[in-house]
């Protein structure tokens, strides 16, 4: 059974206005799984793409793709991502990239939110995700 098979998207509930790039509701049955908000770092700690969003995005995506893969998951199970970010000005080359990881067709249910500060001041955006394993895995 693929995750689709498994989860529901509904990108445009009735009365409410399409998302860009987002299922405004998904639902489905499963073990939840919570991923802490990844940054733009490496494997040592140290900072990927100093002030260049598109890297930054880049690395927070690969750091979730691990962290899921760790729990057994991809981005196939992902049922919601928080984007935190200091400028929302950087949230189109953030979706760029996500949108190599994620299937575009069935997005996960998503929120993104313009921040004072990160943890760093070099930090351009963090990401936190919401995924479901199937039954028994």
């Amino acid at each position: 059974m693929t995750s689709q098979q498994r989860f529901t998207h509904i990108t445009q509930p009735e009365g409410v206005a399409a998302g860009p790039g987002c299922s405004h509701v998904v639902t489905g049955t499963g073990r939840l799984v919570a991923v802490s908000g990844q940054v733009a770092t490496g494997e040592a700690g140290q900072l990927v793409g100093p002030g260049d969003p598109s890297a930054q995005a880049r690395q927070v995506f690969e750091n979730l793709r691990r962290c899921l893969a760790a729990a057994g998951l991809s981005f196939g199970d992902v049922i919601k991502l928080t984007y935190y970010l200091t400028d929302a000005a950087h949230l189109p080359a953030v979706r760029t990239v996500r949108d190599e990881f994620i299937d575009t067709a069935h997005p996960p249910a998503s929120t993104a939110v313009q921040v004072v500060a990160l943890a760093r001041p070099e930090f351009l955006l963090e990401v936190e995700a919401f995924a479901l394993a199937a039954d028994g895995s």
